[in-house]
């Protein structure tokens, strides 16, 4: 039989998929397909008039080749443009953005259609791009780098399914204007690495379907309870909601939202409510490969949505625990009874702690003394007011009622529910201002126990460790904790913690890293610059220690010694230690 001879040759591949098309043939199957069908015309149109041809389409998915890179990319940018126009005057629930992903490369041509590789990558990187986004190979991007106003976002290098070699990503925007989204969230970081062991999960907050801006805080509050439920199974990652929730604008794509979380899996949502009934649409995704796993609709009374956390969780878990050896459910979402009205104020009161303006934090405390008066053996409600009174008594250095106010809720709590590792975390807490590590470490370790995806007891274990002089000990706990919750809006406190760790250790290079990312975050920390100038004035780099002594004490024109000798080391010659390496950077 005579060899099949096949034609290679240079193209570019433009992947474009269909967002939300499943879900709205779920909904309507007609309006879905004649809204498919529309924006797939508006694609072909742009697609022809910059010297492209469409090819290979299959259900929602379409392929272009073009003979140059820059004619695809300028075809992306003219139909998602078109595309959200239209979206923008139809219904919500009909609205079908597009994302695509294009590759240059070798393909091999056989009649109509390619393949290769270089297809499939165009195919894979299209799951990295938000929803009416475009994501680019560097293959493609050296072509168009200097021949648009395009604006790159490097996301790095990633392992794609089936392709032998990592490929580098790109998200391009049009007009020299980063996506808001992509460009807050990366800048120029990388996402995180995949960890070892069972794959980690991470909840969004909760949408709102339509004008529902007064329930904002309930939808919050189902995704909050979703998390705290999956938490309590032990074998579960999960990446803390002081991440997670950062991620609100539902265009980005689950690839890149997964990937920056370090989470394999995705539990997203909205939430609707009209004449006393309530409408929770849930999704869970892989983000590996960007698929719906599962999904589901619940419709409720008002009065029943307390109920809800038990069964989308319970439905979560139970597919989840397919991806590992074993399961430990005994306690996944079995929480405390709690009143509707209860449930609400505590909801309201954290919706509003999370804001971290001194007037929110003042009428948080208000919802909740108000819940407490409705339900004083809320183990929820008791959690908050533990949680208020130590963040104030941060603020205060250790307020000594303040701490006494912590001790008191957190025992009450934990008579109501003695495995819930909220109360041991904040008697650990405690412990550690009052400068009793030790007993901190007993506490810590318990909610450990009881929850090991919980990211803030295990940066406290670290903080105790190094109390006690145990530098080598800190650091796994203090990695783990920024490897759980990557986003932390509390995330320079971590951060500086781990520089006084490698401080300890004499790693300067890395004291003087990880208290740059520190002041990234925070740049009035004023822990954070104070090890810095400590580990750059070590390191022998004198006259950049005194530079940033100078900028230190601009930032804090009242700082006193005193503010670092009472940190409660159990050895003082620890804060000796700091101190003295401060005080090398001394300015002439």
């Amino acid at each position: 039989m005579a060899e099949r001879q096949y034609t290679r040759q240079l193209a570019t591949i433009i992947s474009i998929d269909a967002v939300g098309f499943s879900r709205l043939m779920g909904l309507n199957d007609e309006a879905a397909v004649s809204a498919f069908e529309e924006r797939r015309g508006v694609i072909v149109e742009s697609c022809t008039s910059f010297g492209g041809r469409t090819f290979g389409a299959a259900g929602d998915s379409i392929m272009a080749e073009f003979g140059t890179p820059i004619d695809a990319l300028r075809a992306a940018f003219d139909f998602q443009e078109k595309i959200a126009a239209i979206n923008a005057s139809a219904p919500e629930e009909i609205r079908m953005p597009f994302r695509a992903g294009i590759n240059t490369g070798n393909v091999i041509v056989r009649d109509e259609s390619l393949y290769g590789d270089d297809v499939n990558i165009a195919a894979r990187i299209q799951e990295f791009a938000p929803h009416d986004g475009l994501a680019i190979s560097k293959t493609t991007w050296h072509h168009v780098r200097d021949k648009s106003v395009a604006e790159f976002t490097d996301l790095g290098e990633f392992s794609l399914k089936n392709i032998a070699l990592p490929v580098q990503v790109f998200i391009a925007a049009r007009g020299g204007k980063p996506s808001p989204a992509i460009a807050g969230l990366y800048g120029s970081a990388r996402p995180n690495p995949a960890p070892s062991g069972p794959p980690a999960v991470a909840v969004l907050p909760f949408g709102i379907e339509g004008d529902g801006r007064e329930i904002e805080y309930m939808a919050e509050g189902i995704a909050e309870d979703i998390i705290q439920g999956l938490s309590n199974t032990r074998w579960l990652p999960v990446i803390a909601r002081s991440s997670s929730f950062q991620f609100r604008d539902d265009t980005l794509g689950t690839r890149l939202v997964g990937n920056a979380l370090g989470a394999r899996y995705i539990v997203s949502g909205k939430l609707a409510h009209g004449g006393g009934k309530i409408r929770v649409h849930v999704n869970l995704a892989d983000a590996s490969n960007g698929r719906q796993v599962w999904s589901r609709r619940f419709d409720r009374d008002f009065t029943g949505i307390i109920d809800l956390q038990d069964e989308i969780g319970g439905e979560i878990v139970s597919i989840l625990e397919k991806e590992v050896d074993r399961a430990e459910q005994v306690r996944t979402f079995q929480v405390p009874w709690e009143s509707m009205e209860t449930w609400q104020l505590v909801r309201r009161g954290r919706w509003h702690m999370q804001r971290r303006t001194s007037e929110d934090t003042k009428l948080a405390l208000e919802f909740f003394e108000k819940a407490f008066v409705e339900d004083p053996n809320s183990s929820a409600v008791l959690n908050e007011l533990a949680w208020w009174y130590f963040w104030r008594a941060w603020l205060r250095f250790g307020h000594i009622e303040d701490l006494a106010k912590v001790v008191d809720f957190s025992r009450k709590a934990l008579l109501m529910d003695s495995q819930d590792a909220r109360p041991h975390a904040h008697l650990g807490i405690t412990e550690i201002m009052r400068g009793r590590p030790k007993l901190a470490l007993e506490h810590l370790g318990e909610a450990l126990h009881i929850n090991p995806s919980f990211a803030f007891a295990r940066s406290a274990m670290g903080s105790a460790h190094l109390l006690l002089g145990q530098a080598r000990q800190a650091m796994p706990l203090l990695l783990d904790a920024e490897r759980l919750s990557p986003f932390d809006i509390y995330g320079f406190h971590n951060l500086g913690e781990l520089t006084a760790a490698h401080s300890f250790m004499h790693d300067w290079d890395a004291a003087i890293e990880t208290a740059n990312r520190s002041l990234d975050l925070s740049p009035g920390y004023f822990y954070a610059r104070f090890l810095k100038v400590g580990a750059l004035a070590r390191s022998g780099r004198i006259n950049e220690a005194k530079r940033e002594r100078a900028i230190f004490e601009t930032r804090h024109p009242d700082f006193s010694i005193d503010r670092v000798a009472w940190i409660p080391f159990t050895e003082k010659s620890a804060n000796t230690y700091l101190i003295e390496n401060f005080e090398l950077a001394q300015r002439d």
